[in-house]
């Protein structure tokens, strides 16, 4: 579904990611484990279109979007849950919810889509006319998932979805995560919980440095001795 081959990306003089190459498959959930500054959030935004690449493609549907603006990106369906939420705190539940079916390829599912999302997360018709700055921290990232999905996604990137949450809570993000997985939604995971991102993934990558430098099912890097040592203590 996604494909992206030998992707350069600096920030000013500094080099971002060298050379990564990756796999999305259609309906699977694929996780990017590495430490902070690895260059993950960097993978997530150029596949985004919040930046450019100096080099190498970016292939959905086999169509390369490598550079292309974001709100392009995300009306191929492309959706993205950026770390920290960013949800817009001095709108309405309901308002930001509105915000993520902006987009041509959302417009005429609206209603459907919004059916879907408060099913999914009832707390967020109990909170449709309160402020979103004034939800908790999980609230506004079941709000952050919501708004995406009025998108009309057929793939997910979360960038570091259980950063900052109670335990409890980030539990049940990951359960709708896989839930949404189960429905047909192809999930790119960027996840500080590593052990817990792996568990749940089909296939995973391990960026270190702005490189790939291990690959494979979640399951085996799991077991790797590496991985043990390096994220999870072991």
């Amino acid at each position: 579904m996604l494909r992206v081959e030998a992707l350069d990306v600096y920030h000013g003089d500094a080099q971002a990611l060298d050379g990564v190459s990756l796999e999305i498959a259609e309906g699977a959930i694929v996780a990017i484990v590495g430490a902070n500054g690895a260059g993950k959030t960097s993978l997530i935004r150029t596949i985004a279109g919040m930046h450019k690449p100096a080099a190498g493609r970016v292939l959905f549907r086999d169509k390369d979007i490598a550079g292309w603006p974001s709100h392009k990106v995300c009306n191929l369906g492309i959706g993205q849950v950026a770390e920290g939420r960013q949800v817009f705190p001095t709108l309405t539940v309901a308002e930001n919810l509105e915000m993520g079916a902006l987009i041509p390829r959302a417009r005429a599912g609206k209603a459907k889509n919004l059916e879907r999302v408060l099913a999914l997360f009832p707390k967020l018709a109990e909170r449709a006319g309160q402020a979103a700055g004034t939800l908790s921290g999980g609230e506004q990232q079941m709000l952050a998932i919501g708004r995406c999905l009025m998108g009309a996604p057929e793939l997910v990137m979360f960038d570091e979805p259980s950063l900052g949450l109670a335990p409890a809570v980030v539990q049940e993000v990951l359960r709708t995560i896989r839930d949404l997985n189960r429905e047909g939604l192809t999930c790119v995971l960027v996840e500080q919980n590593v052990a817990v991102s792996l568990k749940l993934a089909a296939q995973a990558y391990v960026l270190e440095n702005g490189r790939i430098t291990l690959s494979g099912t979640g399951e085996q890097l799991l077991a790797d001795d590496r991985v043990r040592q390096a994220y999870l203590g072991m």
